[in-house]
C-alpha cells in the first residue's frame, strides 16, 4: 500500500477492481496555528493539503489519479476538461496529462479578471494545451464539443474532477486525516472549513470520514453558483459514489451516504465566483499575517473568513476547528504582461492582458 491508498488497501476487492495513477506525495501534513482576536487567542489546526504534489498542488491533484487512470487503460491519446479561464482544475489537468504522456483539451470560459489568470493561460500555452473558448447557447457549446471531440481518441474529465470516481481522492484523503488523528497528530476535531464549488473535495471527505466513524461537521463553504453547488446535487453526488463503490465490492457499507456530515454554507458566496469582499479580504489578510498562510479570493479566502467568523461567536469556549487548504500558493514562472503565443489563444481571452 502506498501512502495514498487508504481506501483500496482496506477493501481489498476494490484493490482488484480500481487502478489508480500516482501524482501526489501524500500525506499532506496537519500544524497547529494561533488565532489572536480582541482579547482571545485561539489554537486552529490547518490541513496543508496544498501540498500534494509537484509541479502543481492542491486539491485536484488527488482526484486526478483516479481520474486519468482510464485514460492510460484505453489508450487515449488526449484528455478534455472544462473550467473558467483561470481554472486550478483545468491547469491542473493539463500538467498532469502532460506528467503522463497525454495531450489536453481546455475549454474555457470567461470569469471575472483577476491577475493570476494571465499567468495562467501563458502556462497553458507553454505546456501545449489546446485551449477552447467554450460557452454560449446550448447548440454552440454542442458544436464546439462535436468538434474538438469527435474522433480524436480523447477523454472527459469533468469540470472540477467532480464524478464518483474523482471524489475518491477525498474519500482517501478523509482516511488520511483519520490516520492522523489516529496518530496524534491533531486532536479530533469538531468542524472542518473547506472551500466547495463542484462539492467532490467535500463529498469524498464525509465519506471518508464516515467510513472512520469520525463525528466531524464539514463546513463546506460555497464559491459557486447555486446551479452548480446545492444540497440536491451534493446528495446525489454522495449517493453515487457509494452505490458505485458498493457494486465494486459488496463488503462496502451501505449505509455510509446518510452518516455523512455536511453543512453547505452560502453566506460567503457574495457578488459570484471570483468575486472578493472586504470580509474576504481580511480573512486573507489574517492568514497571511497571524497564520503564515496564503489564500485567495475565489475559493479558500471564503472558507476561511466562515472559519474565523464562527470563532469569533464562540465567545471564549474551546473550539477544535480545522482549515483544509486546497490552495496551491507557488507563484506560476510564466510572464503576465502579454501571451506566449496570441495565435493559440482564442480572441476573447486577450482581454485579460489588458
Amino acid at each position: 500500500m502506498t501512502k495514498s491508498e487508504h481506501l483500496l488497501s482496506r477493501f481489498p476487492t476494490l484493490r482488484r477492481k480500481l487502478k489508480k495513477i500516482r501524482l501526489t506525495n501524500l500525506p499532506t501534513p496537519v500544524r497547529e496555528a494561533r488565532y489572536r482576536h480582541r482579547d482571545r487567542t485561539q489554537t486552529i489546526w490547518i490541513k496543508e493539503d496544498n501540498l500534494t504534489g509537484y509541479p502543481y498542488g492542491g486539491n485536484k491533484i488527488r482526484k486526478l489519479e483516479y481520474l486519468l487512470q482510464p485514460a492510460l487503460e484505453k489508450r487515449k491519446s488526449r484528455v478534455a476538461t472544462f473550467g473558467a479561464v483561470g481554472s486550478h482544475h483545468a491547469l491542473a489537468t493539463a500538467l498532469a496529462a502532460q506528467q503522463v504522456g497525454l495531450e489536453c483539451t481546455a475549454f474555457l470560459s470567461h470569469q471575472t479578471k483577476v491577475p493570476s489568470i494571465r499567468a495562467t493561460l501563458n502556462t497553458h500555452l507553454r505546456i501545449g494545451t489546446e485551449i477552447v473558448r467554450y460557452g454560449g447557447a446550448y447548440h454552440d457549446r454542442i458544436s464546439t464539443l462535436r468538434k474538438y471531440l469527435l474522433g480524436r481518441n480523447t477523454w472527459v474529465v469533468p469540470a472540477g474532477g467532480s464524478s464518483w470516481l474523482g471524489t475518491l481522492g477525498f474519500v482517501d484523503a478523509g482516511l488520511e486525516l483519520a490516520r492522523q488523528i489516529d496518530t496524534k497528530q491533531l486532536p479530533l476535531p469538531e468542524r472542518i472549513y473547506v472551500a466547495t464549488g463542484t462539492m467532490s473535495t467535500a463529498a469524498g471527505l464525509a465519506i471518508g470520514l464516515a467510513l472512520a466513524e469520525l463525528p466531524i461537521d464539514i463546513h463546506a463553504v460555497r464559491v459557486s453558483h447555486t446551479s452548480i453547488a446545492n444540497p440536491a446535487v451534493l446528495e446525489r453526488l454522495i449517493r453515487k459514489t457509494v452505490t458505485m463503490l458498493k457494486s465494486l465490492d459488496s463488503s462496502f457499507p451501505v449505509d455510509i451516504a446518510a452518516n455523512t456530515r455536511i453543512i453547505l454554507r452560502d453566506e460567503y458566496f457574495g457578488a459570484g465566483y471570483a468575486h472578493s469582499n472586504a470580509i474576504i479580504d481580511a480573512a486573507i489578510a489574517t492568514s497571511a499575517d497571524q497564520f503564515d498562510l496564503v489564500l485567495e479570493s475565489t475559493y479558500t479566502g471564503k472558507a476561511m473568513a466562515a472559519m474565523l467568523d464562527d470563532l469569533d461567536t464562540f465567545d471564549g469556549k474551546t473550539a477544535r476547528l480545522l482549515f483544509w487548504n486546497t490552495y496551491y500558493a507557488v507563484p506560476l514562472t510564466e510572464p503576465s504582461e502579454h501571451p506566449l503565443d496570441s495565435a493559440k489563444l482564442p480572441e476573447e481571452f486577450l482581454r485579460y492582458f489588458t
